[in-house]
């Protein structure tokens, strides 16, 4: 037996080196990069508009703020301040101490320009002047009072002579003229003069000028210098109006002039016996262009204080100056821009609020479907023993890769593109959508972990009926106080009334759509075909949802879209009947579309108002005489002033019907071919006229002289020649009436209706003055004006007018109802809620799109299953796009459907409480009209896009779904 050798033992094995798994988080992004990349552009355009908005509403309230306040004029966008000159010690220096104390307290909520800075002093009486050389219209001598104003010297041109020394001059000083057999005198204020007021009160260079003595006396001016003011329109020379050139003043019919002079520093301790009283003043102009909107009420209150508060009682004790005193126009001003920011407030929180919803509707749906698709992955995940909270800490570890980066990028962008001072509400608003954005998903896939329980049968009842009863609180709120409570900001609730209301409809039709749209399926099931049976049977039953249960269609692209709609359709609504309003007030203030007025009793050129009728555009041509002078005898008060206008009926009753002022029938005004000639002229009365009583006849004497008897043939509560509520107007007829009255047979006024081309009218009443008429400025005109239009500045020599414009040597002022529409609508207040309205609108109608679009994405892979089976089966592939449209429409039009009805309910409910002044530039009514063009054409333009992007949908990526199901097969 043979021993077998000794077995050699075997080296140790190497040990295996540990393989680390790989990452989750990089795994899943990996697997899915499509999905990763429209997560992250979901979360970044979310974002985007989170953050873009408020600072977009910021810039928007600055820019209005900032616009009134210039607007509102420099005299009244500044502090004043005044204080008695003191009894000795006056000095330049000791006004600029002052001035270093008043703007030491600013500079917190608000800044003084240092460079618009003026201050000084001035006499508080000005003095007659008793040289008999000057001069004395109506025998009544020129009055002066005296000014140092430390700036001045910037803000003119010395001509002729010398400034006003700065060094005192002692009494009896060389050069001055005295007082014979007097050992000391005091010498002459030396003053600088404007050329203009010199030479208008006839004083020159060396010319001294004495006043009346006083008890104490009163030293005498010596004019050393003369100087022009290169631009009187600085805001320099506010309330200092009579320096550059002499004022004006009249004394019952008389007039004197009245002349101011600047003295130099030298002469500030001798100032106050000119006039025996003296006063210092500081006009510290505020920088209108670094105000804040949202700081707001912080600056009024440090302007109130420094007015009358702390800041005043502090400034008195540093300045020792205890009857200084600082007035200001600007906490009224304030006031103002608060309340007009209030009511253009619902606009421009309507649309974010709109477009806020329907994104959060989005994110929500993104997170559902997310879910769903990994449904049993995350299931599988729970069954190999992993607890809910891990499974949820990886998903929040995957949504934050994907989700922050984004947020990050989408905010600063925000930043970057709508530069403003606050940062907070826009970062905190990008916070909240970017963790809605990362939670979402999570949180439904927490829901989908959890294990079932008893579906409650009084769950969903009771949360719509949470939902209904919050939405009529809210709109009966709405109606008692209005969507901008008078004295506070907007409530939330009360701007959110129409999403309330639109969250409502959308759960009545998430209701009611599959009901009537498997009613369609089954009339449709009993005719021969299958695509329409089966795609409304798929719209009824709901797809997409394998093992969940699904009994109906899901409702959030439904509640998006129908979202959408309605705040679209709601806010298009108050923009129409803005425009409507503004429209409209603006053809009471023109008289109609156009038209041409002559000055005083003037009359308009022979051959105008025809010539004008026949310009392109015109379809309603009314010349008329008015006469603003004319008297009414024989009412209670036995003799009125009334305005009397001639006018041919129908022409006038077109104009006041389509105006919607003071509509009558012409009829009334028709004269018998068998009246006698004495008989009395048919005449409309307005109501002010009615209002003075008699009855019968009565008699009218124009201001041109004779007589005309008329008898009442109705009232009117306005009329467009003269639409103010109390004016007394008699309007008779043209024909018997210009018999009577002399001059009424040559119009002084013409109104037009249509798209009349303002430029073409002004050249049209050009091309008709008189040679030697076109050069003379026109005198103001007499005749009453509803609302002055804007004036503009006048075009330099040899060019011709800007358009729109009104020269200032046209005698014949044009006035159209396009110019006035514009100027009302110029307000930045208007602008900037209307650009964010439509901005939100087409913000929330693409998430309402894409809402759409994620939903038919979702079921891409189960509808091309089908379509698979079907194509094996005959069917083609127009069919098919059939088959998906019927399946898909269904629902974005009854949404469509939905959303107009849920608009015009809303504009039904909410538009008579809101008020529309602000939006429109002027008084109107308060309540919004409801028309159907803006809510169908919000309802129609969604629906139509969202028909394209799902016909586009079914048309390409269906079809490479359908082939990959054809070749290989279902792996499902």
């Amino acid at each position: 037996m043979t021993t077998p050798p000794p077995s050699t033992p075997r080296p140790p094995a190497a040990p295996r080196a540990r393989t680390r798994p790989a990452p989750w988080v990089r795994t899943r992004l990996r697997a899915a990069p499509l999905g990763t990349l429209l997560a992250a552009a979901l979360a970044f355009v979310a974002v985007l508009f989170a953050a873009a908005l408020p600072r977009a509403q910021d810039r928007g309230a600055d820019q209005a703020l900032r616009s009134f306040l210039t607007d509102s004029g420099s005299t009244r966008t500044g502090l004043q301040a005044t204080a008695p000159a003191p009894g000795a010690g006056q000095s330049a220096e000791a006004l600029d101490r002052t001035l270093k104390s008043l703007l030491a307290q600013t500079g917190n909520t608000f800044h003084v320009d240092t460079d618009r800075v003026v201050h000084g002093t001035r006499t508080t009486k000005r003095q007659p002047l008793l040289n008999p050389e000057l001069s004395r219209p109506h025998r009544l001598p020129p009055k002066m009072s005296l000014l140092y104003v430390q700036q001045a010297q910037d803000h003119v041109k010395l001509v002729e002579g010398r400034w006003p020394g700065d060094t005192p001059r002692p009494a009896g000083s060389a050069g001055s003229v005295g007082s014979a057999g007097s050992a000391a005198y005091e010498p002459p204020l030396q003053v600088a003069l404007s050329q203009e007021a010199a030479r208008t009160i006839g004083a020159r260079v060396g010319s001294v000028l004495k006043s009346a003595p006083l008890v104490d006396g009163t030293p005498s001016v010596e004019v050393v210098g003369l100087y022009s003011v290169p631009d009187e329109t600085e805001d320099f020379w506010v309330d200092l109006d009579c320096l550059p050139r002499a004022c004006k003043t009249f004394v019952g019919e008389s007039y004197l002039w009245e002349a101011d002079a600047l003295i130099g520093a030298g002469d500030l301790e001798r100032m106050d016996l000119w006039g025996h009283d003296a006063a210092d003043f500081w006009r510290l102009p505020v920088d209108v262009g670094r105000l804040r909107a949202d700081r707001l009420d912080a600056t009024k209150k440090e302007i109130a204080s420094y007015v009358a508060g702390p800041t005043a009682a502090r400034l008195a004790f540093e300045t020792r100056r205890e009857g200084l005193r600082t007035t200001s126009w600007l906490p009224e001003l304030f006031e103002q821009a608060h309340d007009r920011r209030q009511a253009a407030a619902p606009l421009a929180l309507i649309g974010p609020a709109g477009v806020g919803g329907v994104a959060f509707v989005v994110l929500c749906l993104a997170g559902a479907l997310a879910a769903d698709r990994r449904d049993a992955e995350l299931r599988l995940l729970l069954a190999r023993g992993g607890s809910r909270s891990a499974i949820v800490g990886r998903l929040l570890r995957e949504g934050a890769v994907t989700v922050l980066p984004a947020a990050a990028a989408a905010t600063a962008l925000a930043v970057l593109l709508l530069p403003t001072p606050r940062l907070a509400p826009a970062v905190l608003s990008a916070a909240v959508v970017a963790l809605l954005a990362l939670l979402a998903f999570p949180v439904r896939a927490a829901v989908l972990l959890t294990p079932p329980r008893p579906a409650g049968r009084w769950r969903r009842p009771v949360a719509e009926l949470l939902v209904l009863a919050a939405t009529a609180a809210a709109v009966l709120e709405v109606r008692r106080r209005g969507v901008a409570p008078a004295g506070s900001d907007p409530d939330p609730l009360l701007v959110a009334s129409p999403l309330l209301l639109a969250l409502c409809g959308a759960l009545l039709l998430a209701r009611v759509q599959p009901v009537v749209t498997g009613w369609f399926a089954r009339a449709a099931g009993r005719r021969s075909g299958l695509v329409g049976f089966l795609g409304l049977a798929r719209a009824a039953r709901g797809s997409g949802a394998r093992g969940a249960g699904r009994s109906g269609p899901s409702v959030l692209p439904m509640v998006a879209v129908l979202l959408a709609i309605t705040t679209g359709g709601f806010g298009a609504t108050v923009l129409q009947s803005v425009e409507s309003n503004r429209l409209g007030v603006a053809r009471l203030t023109v008289g109609g579309d156009a038209s041409i007025s002559a000055f005083g009793k003037a009359n308009l050129p022979d051959g105008l108002a025809k010539a004008a009728g026949e310009l392109p555009g015109v379809r309603t041509s009314v010349p008329l005489w008015i006469d603003h002078d004319s008297a009414l005898v024989g009412t209670v008060q036995r003799s009125s002033q009334v305005n009397l206008i001639v006018v041919d009926p129908a022409a006038y009753a077109e104009l006041s019907r389509v105006l919607d002022c003071g509509r009558f029938d012409p009829a009334l005004l028709a004269t018998g071919a068998g009246e006698s000639a004495d008989a009395p002229v048919p005449a409309l009365f307005s109501s002010g006229v009615a209002r003075l009583g008699g009855s019968g006849t009565f008699t009218i004497q124009p201001g041109n002289g004779g007589e005309v008897r008329v008898r009442g043939a109705g009232v009117i509560d306005c009329t467009p020649a003269v639409p103010a509520a109390d004016a007394a107007t008699v309007v008779l007829p043209a024909g018997r009436a210009t018999a009577l009255i002399g001059g009424s047979d040559r119009p002084n006024r013409w109104f037009g209706l249509g798209p009349v081309d303002g430029d073409r009218l002004r050249a049209l009443v050009r091309s008709a003055l008189p040679a030697e008429a076109a050069t003379p400025s026109a005198p103001a005109s007499s005749a009453p004006q509803a609302s002055p239009s804007p004036t503009a500045p006048a075009p330099a020599a040899g060019q011709d007018p800007a358009p729109g414009t009104q020269p200032d040597d046209e005698v014949y002022p044009v006035r159209t109802s396009a110019d006035t529409v514009a100027a009302l609508g110029a307000d930045p207040l208007q602008r900037s809620a209307e650009r964010l309205f439509w901005a939100s609108v087409a913000g929330a109608a693409g998430f309402a799109l894409l809402a759409v679009l994620l939903t038919l994405m979702r079921t891409v892979p189960e509808r091309a299953a089908l379509l698979a089976r079907l194509r094996t089966m005959g069917l083609r592939r127009r069919q098919g796009v059939a088959l998906i449209l019927a399946e898909t429409l269904p629902q974005t039009l009854a949404a469509a459907l939905g959303g107009a009805l849920v608009a015009a309910a809303a504009v039904a409910l909410l538009g008579p409480a809101m008020d529309l002044s602000t939006l429109v530039g002027a008084s109107v009514p308060t309540g919004v009209r409801l028309t159907a063009a803006p809510v169908l054409t919000q309802a129609l333009g969604l629906a139509a896009l969202v028909a394209a992007a799902v016909l586009v949908e079914a048309a390409t990526s269906g079809r490479r779904q359908i082939t990959t199901e054809l070749r290989a097969g279902d792996q499902r």
